[in-house]
C-alpha cells in the first residue's frame, strides 16, 4: 500500500487497473494498494456467521438511516474517515452488556453498557414455579447508566429475567435467582 501526496496523474483516478492495482481516497488520501483477489479457501463456520451478522447490520443500517434524527445521531458519534452508515453498522452488530444487577429494597438496579444507547431494559419477575409474577419496564437514572425497576414482589426461589434491547434492536437476556 502507498499513499500518494500531491500527484496530479492521480488527482482524479479511482477504481482498479487490470487485476494489479486499486487506486482509492481515504480520509482525503489517495491510496494506491495491490488489488486483492477472493480467497480460495473455504470460509469456516465463524466466518459465515461474522458474514451473516454483517449482512444483517448493514441492512439496518440502510433502513434506520432513512429517519433524519437517527442518521443525525450515527453523523455525531462517527469520526474522521466514518460516517452514519458506519456508525450504524457498528451498533447493529453488537449487542448491549448487562454488567451488574443489585437489589435497593425491592428496587431492582441493572447496570447495563452498550457503545452506542440502550433503548430499553425490561424486568420479569417469575415464581419458583415458573409462573409470570410482574413484568414491566425499568426507569434510566439520572446517572444514565443504572437502569431502576421498582418490583411489587420477589418470590422467594423465584427468578428475575432482565432483558436489554439497544437502538437496533439487539438483546441480551440474563437470569437471576432470588434467594
Amino acid at each position: 500500500m502507498a499513499i500518494v501526496k500531491d500527484s496530479l496523474l492521480l488527482q482524479a483516478v479511482r477504481g482498479s487497473l487490470g487485476d494489479e492495482i486499486t487506486i482509492y481516497e481515504r480520509n482525503g488520501r489517495i491510496i494506491v494498494a495491490k488489488k486483492r483477489g477472493p480467497s480460495k479457501k473455504k470460509p469456516t463456520k465463524n466466518q459465515l456467521e461474522a458474514r451473516y451478522k454483517m449482512k444483517v447490520a448493514a441492512a439496518y443500517a440502510k433502513v434506520i438511516l432513512l429517519d433524519p434524527e437517527i442518521k443525525a445521531y450515527y453523523k455525531s458519534l462517527a469520526g474522521p474517515g466514518q460516517n452514519a452508515f458506519n456508525m450504524a453498522v457498528k451498533d447493529a452488530y453488537r449487542s448491549p452488556e448487562i454488567q451488574d444487577i443489585h437489589f435497593e429494597d425491592t428496587t431492582v438496579v441493572v447496570t447495563a453498557k452498550d457503545e452506542f444507547r440502550i433503548a430499553e431494559i425490561s424486568v420479569r419477575v417469575v415464581d419458583a414455579q415458573g409462573n409470570l409474577q410482574e413484568r414491566g419496564q425499568a426507569v434510566l437514572g439520572r446517572n444514565g447508566v443504572n437502569w431502576y425497576y421498582q418490583a411489587g414482589h420477589l418470590p422467594p426461589r423465584g427468578k428475575l429475567i432482565i432483558v436489554a434491547v439497544d437502538l437496533p434492536g439487539n438483546e441480551t437476556v440474563k437470569e437471576i435467582p432470588l434467594t
